[in-house]
């Protein structure tokens, strides 16, 4: 009997990528590769489309500190029915923009029937400042991470949260460059290292699932927005798309301290990776570089990183789109050597030659 065929989906957050560098744009090329591989291991910034998504079952949302340890074999993955989700909502964020968050995380509860605890709302500002890197890659600080890490303990210890979302009060900065080109798909999304910082912060520290979205004023109507950034146009919350994610997010399984289970996925299960072609500096991408998996590096979806494969000492099979690695692995699933698949083949050589 064959094991599940799983394959972890990479595209790294604040890099600018082509393909899942915007608004959940790179949700398509999840789609595919879920609909050929037993298990897909992927993280929010693939999956989240602001008040768009779409339910993957053999799918697993897993945080981008989460994927890092997962992929140094330190903790496992736990494939879960559903997770009891709270709620984290900034106090710098305005009481009308507070209202409407509240009023998506109610919707989620009656429409789509997710579990949620009560909220909580942080008792200091958090207080978010956006940074771009001189390569165009963007991160961020939060002036108060004490007081994220106290409101995401209340929900854990005092509401048997299992899972947290966090809404932050991003700032607004409607004339700046790099959002505009952002919402016309010609830039790095502004808010996305940023983003990454409160996340790892609260899955780093309670070893819980965890995702954000974050608190805008609305942006004025642009007819020249950009298809890949339109998701973010839909309203005055991203929040939908987190609560999707984080109601099946995989519980983590720190392997010094739980007893493993049948089902848990380790590192070691991994049988391809997708990633794209520059963006191969990442701790996650390192560390699933062993020789067994195979590694596909997509030359379409183009970067600021600027970091390929060879550069690193990893071994990857180079192609030119997603649809071309749908095939490959495929290719793969099947036991069928991509060179088979070529209208040439070498002649095998002799090693002692």
């Amino acid at each position: 009997m064959k094991r599940p065929y799983t394959v972890v989906l990479i595209v790294p957050t604040g890099i600018g990528a082509a393909i899942g560098g915007y608004a959940g744009d790179a949700l398509p090329v999840a789609r595919a590769i879920a609909q050929i591989s037993d298990c897909l291991i992927t993280h929010p910034n693939v999956l989240n489309g602001a008040q768009l998504y779409w339910n993957l079952p053999n799918a697993l949302y897993v945080e981008g500190y989460g994927l890092d340890q997962f992929a140094s074999g330190n903790w496992g993955l736990r494939p879960v029915h559903q997770n009891r989700v709270g709620l984290v909502l900034d106090r710098g964020i305005e009481p009308e923009l507070q209202l409407r968050q509240i009023q998506a995380a109610d919707a989620t509860r009656a429409t789509l029937g997710l579990s949620l605890t009560d909220y909580v709302v942080t008792d200091r500002p958090l207080g978010v400042h956006l940074k771009a890197a001189p390569s165009g890659a963007t991160w961020g600080t939060i002036e108060q991470p004490d007081s994220l890490l106290r409101a995401a303990e209340r929900l854990i210890q005092e509401a048997g949260a299992e899972a947290i979302a966090v809404v932050a009060r991003f700032p607004d900065d409607l004339s700046s460059e790099a959002l505009r080109y952002y919402r016309q798909g010609q830039g790095v999304d502004p808010l996305a290292g940023a983003e990454a910082v409160i996340s790892h912060l609260v899955v780093r520290t309670f070893q819980i699932p965890c995702a954000h979205a974050p608190a805008l004023s609305p942006l004025p109507l642009d007819p020249t927005v950009s298809p890949r950034s339109a998701a973010e146009e839909l309203g005055y919350t991203c929040l939908p798309c987190v609560l999707v994610g984080l109601s099946r997010s995989p519980q983590f399984v720190v392997s010094s301290g739980s007893t493993h289970q049948c089902g848990d996925v380790w590192a070691n299960q991994i049988d391809a990776i997708v990633i794209p072609a520059t963006a191969c500096g990442g701790s996650a991408i390192l560390s699933f570089s062993q020789p067994r998996s195979l590694v596909v590096a997509v030359r379409d979806n183009k970067t600021t990183m600027q970091v390929p494969p060879e550069s690193v000492g990893i071994s990857a099979l180079h192609v030119n789109s997603y649809l071309e690695a749908v095939g490959v692995l495929v290719a793969h699933r099947a036991g069928i050597s991509p060179t088979a698949l070529d209208p040439t083949i070498a002649s095998l050589k002799c090693l002692d030659a």
